[in-house]
This record gives structure tokens, C-alpha cells and sequence, in this order.
């Protein structure tokens, strides 16, 4: 019964292209969600502390930073599913090398490292990887409107949000016992095989005839124009509307402010007093938990004003850093950390939903750039002050300031009018209202 109310509720399953993408899709984020974990443990084990960690995740992100603006530009104009193959290769290739040079010595003779690669080693191969994702993140709301059927794009919203939780809850407990039982090495060879396993699908995915003319825009006028003229039309659709430029300016400071200290000191609070990989790993687990629950109920669902229910979730965005701040034990963070993965679902799906229905189809990808832009590289900075900054002030303090903004931020968002004047779109109707 379960599962007939999922297919009915999920029709978006019932397209080919979409489910067999979504196979591969679900994998790869499985091997990702267990490398977070253990690339941090890998870190640590190679004798480094959190400011070194905190340059591994900047140095993972700011290839994003640098080409994501055109990332998008090119998915747009070459194609979405063939820009992502690339991604993906490049990913697996660079997460297979890490994992050779985390293979201990005693298991492997010849290892170059001995198992504790420099930390320059670490910043090459996790900015290879960064570049992977910065030419994947913006091609695939693009390619979801491709597979997608307009009523179903919610439901795909959704299901990306499912398997997100997922893999939250799977991947780091997995991952947290297997650092213990075998070491990093193990984990980051299983995130290079599902990058593999990714390959394959969009390898197999059969779009139809045109369809990069249809989503991807107008092909033949794109191959005569500047590379830097396509980048400047998806700045001039992003810019015309006032929501997303308040939405994405509030999630780039958020990210700085209240998500990198959670995702940073987080982990050396779990290494120092709440109980190691382990308990960190159930705590993202029960995270992903409440974004799952969530994710379940939404399926199907319509709000008439999306980005009002997207923003109000975003207060939940703030919860974990409190019982950090006051240095609480596990289970209060567990609880805050249930609390955002209620709150991500609708976050995440309904402002999705909502750009792929304002945004015309052939600039989606350019646009989800300019989004992503900012919230990585105004994020970013998070992963290289916060260990300084923790060092100089307390941990606790950094985590206080991150729960202030976070709600302060939500509020002031939410009581825009702009915010409220986005609608939902139905299909078959008018080209949607584009509010200022």
C-alpha cells in the first residue's frame, strides 16, 4: 500500500528518463554523504586540525565560486546531460586517486604518503572535485524541466529532497562505522564507484529528439553568440526579480553565518565532547530523518504562494547552532538537527519549484548559477574564519552569532511583499507573473 501511494503521489516516477536518472542520482549522493564524513576523519588521522579542515572544504567549494557563473552558461548551451556526464567523470576520477593515497601502508607497500597525504594533496584532489560539482549543480534543474513533466516538477522537487534525506541518514552512519571499522580510504573509494555508477545512467538516459532546443533553449542562436552574452542574459533574468535576489543575497550570508560553523565546528565538537564519527554521523542521520518525514508529506502538495512557505521553513535553518552555543550535549543537537531536516524539505523543494516556474526554460541553468554563485562564495568564507575565529573567541560564540542571524534574517525576508506575490503555476496557464 505504501508503495502505490508513493507512485501515485510521485507520478514524476512514472516518466522513464526521470527514474532511471533518479537510480543514479540517489547513488551518487550515497557515496557523497558518506565522503563528507570520512574526508574530515581523513583530515584528522593525517594529523591536521580543524583550521586545515576548514581549508579542505574552501578549497572544495571555491572552484565553484570561480566557475560557476559560466558553468551554467555552457550547460545551457552544450547540454545539460552531456556537461553533467563530464562532471562526473571528473569527480570519480579525483575521488579514486584520494582514496589510493588513504590506503594505509601497512596495506599497501607502495603507498606514496604512507596513507597521510599532504595537505596540498587534499586541496588538489577536493578542488578537482569542487570543479566536478560546480558544472553538475546548475545543469541539473535544467535537465530535471527536460525529464519532467510541468505538473510533475514539484514531485521531482520532492524527490531530490528524498533522496537527499536519505542518503543523510544512510551515508554518514555508514560512513561513521566504517571510518572506525576499516578507515577513510574505504569510504571515498565507495563515493568514487557511485560517481560511476552516475556515469552510466546519464550515459543511458534517452531524451527525446530537439529536446535541448525545447529546455535548453534556442541551440542555433546560442552557438552565434558570445559565451559572455549568454552569461549576461541570465544575469538580466535574474535581476528582474526582486524575490530571487533578496532569497539568494539572505541564503549566501546564511551559509556564512549560520551553516559553516554548524558543518565545520560541528564536527570538531562531535571529535571533542559529543562522542566522535559515530554520533556525528547519527546526528546528520536524524536530520535527515525530519527532511524525509517532510519531503513525505509535501508530495503532491500546491501551496498558492510557494516562496512564503519556502521562507518561513528557512527559520529552521537556525535551530542546531543553539544547543551548539550552550554547549548541550548529543541528543539536544540531535533534536535541532530533526527540527532543520523538517524545515530544509519545504525549503528547498517549494524555492526550487518556484524557479523552474517563473524562469523560462532556456536560461534555468544560467540563472540556478547565479543563485548557487553567491551562496558558495560568500559561504565559502565560513570554512576558512570560522577554526580562526572559534581559536580566538570560543566555538560557542561563533555558533551564538549563527543562530541570531538565522532567525533575524528569516524574519526580515518573510515580511516582504515581494515574497508573497510569488504564486504558484499552473499548468496549462498563463506564462507565470513575474514578481518584482
Amino acid at each position: 500500500m505504501t508503495s502505490n501511494w508513493l507512485r501515485d503521489k510521485a507520478g514524476v516516477l512514472a516518466e522513464p528518463n526521470f527514474r532511471l536518472f533518479y537510480i543514479g542520482y540517489v547513488t551518487s549522493l550515497l557515496g557523497s554523504s558518506m565522503a563528507s564524513i570520512a574526508l574530515a576523519w581523513a583530515v584528522f588521522d593525517s594529523h591536521y586540525g580543524t583550521s586545515a579542515l576548514g581549508l579542505v572544504l574552501f578549497a572544495n567549494v571555491l572552484p565553484q565560486v570561480v566557475l560557476m557563473a559560466v558553468a551554467g552558461a555552457i550547460a545551457d548551451r552544450f547540454g545539460r546531460r552531456r556537461v553533467m556526464l563530464s562532471a562526473d567523470v571528473l569527480r570519480c576520477g579525483a575521488q579514486t586517486l584520494l582514496a589510493v593515497l588513504l590506503v594505509p601502508e601497512h596495506l599497501f607497500a607502495l603507498a606514496p604518503f604512507g596513507g597521510q597525504p599532504p595537505l596540498w594533496m587534499f586541496v588538489l584532489l577536493v578542488s578537482l572535485r569542487g570543479t566536478g560539482d560546480a558544472f553538475f549543480i546548475p545543469a541539473l534543474q535544467g535537465l530535471t524541466v527536460e525529464m519532467a513533466p510541468p505538473d510533475q516538477l514539484s514531485n521531482a522537487n520532492t524527490m531530490y529532497g528524498l533522496a537527499r534525506s536519505a542518503t543523510t541518514i544512510a551515508g554518514p552512519s555508514l560512513a561513521g562505522v566504517l571510518v572506525a571499522v576499516t578507515g577513510p580510504a574505504a569510504v571515498i573509494a565507495v563515493d568514487a564507484a557511485s560517481y560511476a555508477a552516475s556515469v552510466l545512467v546519464l550515459s543511458l538516459l534517452r531524451m527525446p529528439p530537439g529536446g535541448r532546443a525545447v529546455a535548453g533553449g534556442r541551440a542555433d542562436e546560442g552557438r552565434r553568440r558570445t559565451l559572455c552574452g549568454d552569461i549576461g542574459d541570465g544575469w538580466a533574468e535574474f535581476r528582474s526579480r526582486t524575490w530571487l535576489c533578496v532569497v539568494t543575497g539572505q541564503w549566501a550570508f546564511l551559509n556564512l553565518i549560520t551553516w559553516a560553523p554548524f558543518m565545520l565546528l560541528g564536527q570538531a565538537m562531535a571529535r571533542q565532547y559529543l562522542g566522535g564519527p559515530a554520533v556525528w554521523g547519527a546526528i546528520m542521520g536524524v536530520e535527515g530523518a525530519g527532511a524525509i518525514l517532510a519531503g513525505l508529506l509535501l508530495l503532491g502538495r500546491k501551496p498558492g504562494h510557494p516562496m512564503l512557505v519556502a521562507t518561513a521553513a528557512t527559520f529552521c535553518y537556525a535551530l542546531p547552532d543553539i544547543p551548539l552555543a550552550l554547549h548541550a550535549s548529543a541528543l539536544w543537537v540531535g533534536l535541532a538537527a530533526f527540527l532543520l531536516g523538517l524545515g530544509s524539505a519545504p525549503a528547498g523543494t517549494y524555492f526550487s519549484t518556484a524557479v523552474q516556474q517563473q524562469v523560462p526554460p532556456d536560461k534555468l541553468a544560467r540563472v540556478n548559477s547565479l543563485i548557487t554563485f553567491p551562496n558558495y562564495g560568500i559561504g565559502v568564507i565560513g570554512y576558512a574564519i570560522d577554526g580562526p575565529l572559534a581559536s580566538a573567541f570560543g566555538a560557542q560564540l561563533v555558533f551564538a552569532v549563527g543562530a541570531v542571524y538565522g532567525l533575524f534574517s528569516t524574519a526580515v525576508v518573510l515580511a516582504l511583499p515581494s515574497i508573497r506575490g510569488v504564486e504558484w503555476r499552473t499548468v496549462g496557464g498563463h506564462e507565470p507573473r513575474s514578481p518584482s
